[in-house]
């Protein structure tokens, strides 16, 4: 039987695995498409951690999003494009964000007041990307 400080570390180990596989990617926009395509899957696995009321599992995807979104945002920026001139990445990054962010609520929405503190956070976090992205693409690069 697995005890759960060690299934705990066991999960973190994979997340870092699956990430550095994405970071090793050296195509930076396949990069950043890698990334957000990960966030969608630790997204999924959180609201499945939730439904079986593991929330420490819950928390460890919902940093894995949080990383993975922050991985494709610093992978666009490091293309040296930019958004208003090179539309098509960052558009791209801009809806999938959009999408997460509507999956982010609706696991809020399911969530009791007192536990949704750890979603917040990352809510935050993908939002203000979000906002960066979209931005980028509304503003005319000079």
């Amino acid at each position: 039987m697995i005890r759960l400080p060690l299934a705990a570390a066991l999960a973190a180990t994979l997340l870092f695995a699956d990430l550095q596989t994405v970071r090793n990617e050296p195509n930076l926009e396949k990069r950043s498409r890698l990334a957000l395509a990960n966030a969608d899957a630790a997204l999924t696995q959180a609201r499945t951690a939730y439904g079986k009321e593991d929330m420490k599992e819950m928390e460890i995807r919902l940093a894995e999003v949080r990383e993975s979104v922050e991985l494709a945002h610093t992978a666009l920026e490091a293309t040296g494009k930019k958004a208003g001139r090179s539309p098509g990445p960052f558009k791209y990054a801009e809806t999938k964000s959009r999408e997460l962010l509507k999956r982010i609520a609706g696991l809020k929405e399911e969530m009791d007041f007192a536990e949704r503190k750890a979603v917040e956070s990352v809510q935050n976090r993908v939002q203000e990307i979000h906002d960066a992205w979209l931005n980028g693409i509304l503003t005319r690069a000079k």
